[in-house]
């Protein structure tokens, strides 16, 4: 129950053509073969390659991704073809463009390897100490609610309740507005009133009055009270070697410039100190 968007429910579709699981099972039967393009075979393998290199499409099951891909796939192979068959490859245009990408990645590659000597274990470690030892514990709870839109149900779900604490979920299913089960929260993640209530209570307790909120009247049951602890390095591993790599490739630029001799000019020809 964020301050915005406290009821809201995130959803992510992914549409693909239908037909996925077919087509990867007769292709990983036909040899591996996905498609022939004017006699040139693209694989099974080289799609997986593709899935594998991008993290953020493992989101998606393979036998989805891999309709979709086999498509693009030959879309670019015939491209790649009709590109071949015209010569681009001898014309000033592809020439020049080939000569700035393979400085664009001369370039990429040479940060890479810098940064990759900088990045140690020994300095992610440094980082995630710091971080644990600067760390300040909060109390946080996790909790259940049921959202109605009037006072009255509210008090009467709480009579209920009082009756019979075990019937929390059935109750939420029946009559709740929104998913009951709100997880671990600091106080800041929720609405003040929400908040103000809810860390009042004792794990195990239910509010004797409904909580009302610009959402409606809750009905709330604490089910643990902690305090919050640091993350485990592996969780945070990721954010502190991107932290550590853009410090790493201002350090390897302000190296450059320390050690060439650069002269700049303004735009009338003045030199620029």
């Amino acid at each position: 129950m964020q301050k915005k968007y406290l009821f809201a429910t995130a959803a992510a579709a992914v549409v693909l053509v239908a037909g996925a699981w077919t087509y990867k099972v007769y292709a990983e039967k036909n040899n591996g073969i996905a498609a022939i393009v004017n006699g040139e075979q693209i694989t099974v393998a080289e799609i997986k390659d593709a899935y594998a290199q991008n993290p953020q499409l493992q989101q998606v099951p393979f036998e989805q991704f891999y309709d979709h891909a086999l498509d693009v796939m030959v879309n670019s192979k015939l491209a790649l073809q009709a590109a071949n068959a015209a010569k681009v490859q001898e014309s000033e245009e592809y020439k020049e463009q080939l000569a700035l990408a393979a400085d664009d990645l001369a370039r990429q590659i040479y940060l890479d390897q810098q940064v990759s000597s900088k990045i140690t274990d020994e300095e992610v470690q440094k980082v995630y100490d710091e971080y644990v030892s600067k760390f300040q514990s909060q109390k946080e709870i996790s909790a259940k609610h049921i959202l109605v839109d009037n006072e009255e149900l509210a008090q009467e779900i709480i009579g209920k309740l009082q009756a019979d604490k075990t019937a929390f979920d059935a109750l939420a299913s029946q009559y709740s507005n929104d998913n009951p089960n709100l997880g671990y929260f600091t106080a800041e993640m929720m609405v003040p009133e929400f908040s103000d209530a809810a860390f009042k209570m004792g794990k195990g307790e239910i509010s004797a009055t409904p909580v009302k909120t610009e959402f409606g009247y809750h009905v709330i049951m604490v089910e643990d009270v902690r305090d919050t602890k640091p993350l485990p390095l592996a969780e945070v591993e990721p954010q502190i070697k991107a932290t550590l790599a853009q410090q790493a490739v201002a350090q390897v630029v302000d190296e450059l410039n320390a050690n060439a001799n650069v002269e700049k000019f303004d735009l009338n020809g003045k030199k620029i100190k």
